[in-house]
């Protein structure tokens, strides 16, 4: 008799087995342990301390377009973001009022500092964001993306003493190793003691410190030249502090190869990188 139960309660538990349809996840997530650092949320800029937003876990599928239409640039601003680095299982900010988030900048309208200088660059490290100020009165502004942990930008008051406007690296290369990593409309500003030069360049944007010391911004239209994306460029910074600053405006024709610059703008970096909550 022992043994027809135990036959039996082997026959269920078998065909339970295979006849039950497991739950599925109903929705993908964000891992909490973060490893990757994939979570933009952690990243701490003073600036937002004020300024409500909401995190959102970007699923498969979602683009920035996608999910904010005619909006996106303002939230890959908010983020310090470009489109070619929104991928699935990331966590971006989404400003909770996307209209007043268009005019977002965490650099001061005015800036003692830059009263003196026809023309100057200031550079936020903490904030990753830069500001052309004339006069001491902000022009424009843009995101950045600075030095690294170990690399970073250094901080200081500089002058940009060189233009490139096809510059690429003499030291990295692109992610497939095709080509040297290209510059786009650099501006050196400063060679350290090591003989290592600093340039301000069009870069990818992660939403984060990542560049070997260099200082990077948006530049969709290297982006679509090297990668074949995004299909309309319009986030172009680069080549809008590029002419601003060392334009044919300011000096002669550009042959768009290295040229050295007498009297170009000041330069000042400050601050330290952005804090990234664990």
């Amino acid at each position: 008799m022992f043994r027809k139960i135990l036959f039996f309660l082997f026959v269920a538990v078998a065909f339970s087995i295979v006849v039950y349809n497991p739950l599925a996840t109903s929705e993908p997530s964000a891992n909490p342990d973060d490893p990757a650092k994939e979570d933009l949320t952690r990243v701490e800029y003073p600036s937002l301390a004020t300024v409500p937003w909401t995190g959102h876990f970007v699923k498969p599928n979602d683009t920035l377009e996608s999910l904010f239409g005619a909006d996106w640039p303002t939230v890959a601003r908010f983020n310090r973001i470009d489109r070619r680095h929104v991928y699935p299982g990331m966590t971006i900010k989404v400003p909770k009022d996307l209209a007043a988030a268009k005019n977002y900048c965490p650099l001061p309208a005015e800036y003692p500092e830059a009263k003196r200088y026809g023309k100057y660059i200031l550079i936020d490290l903490t904030e990753q964001w830069m500001g052309a100020y004339e006069n001491g009165k902000l022009k424009f502004s843009a995101p950045a993306a600075t030095g690294a942990a170990g690399h970073e930008t250094p901080v200081g008051l500089y002058r940009i003493d060189a233009r490139d406007r096809q510059h690429t690296s003499s030291l990295y290369q692109t992610e497939d190793g095709s080509a040297q990593y290209p510059m786009d409309n650099a501006m050196r500003f400063h060679i350290g003691p090591d003989n290592v030069s600093y340039w301000i360049h069009a870069r990818d944007l992660p939403g984060k410190p990542a560049s070997h010391g260099c200082v990077g911004l948006f530049d969709e239209g290297m982006q679509n030249r090297v990668y074949g994306i995004p299909e309309k460029p319009v986030l172009i910074d680069s080549q809008k502090f590029y002419a601003w600053a060392v334009g044919e405006n300011e000096y002669e024709d550009d042959s768009g190869h290295l040229e050295e610059l007498e009297d170009g703008p000041a330069v000042e970096v400050r601050g330290a990188n952005p804090v990234y909550r664990k």
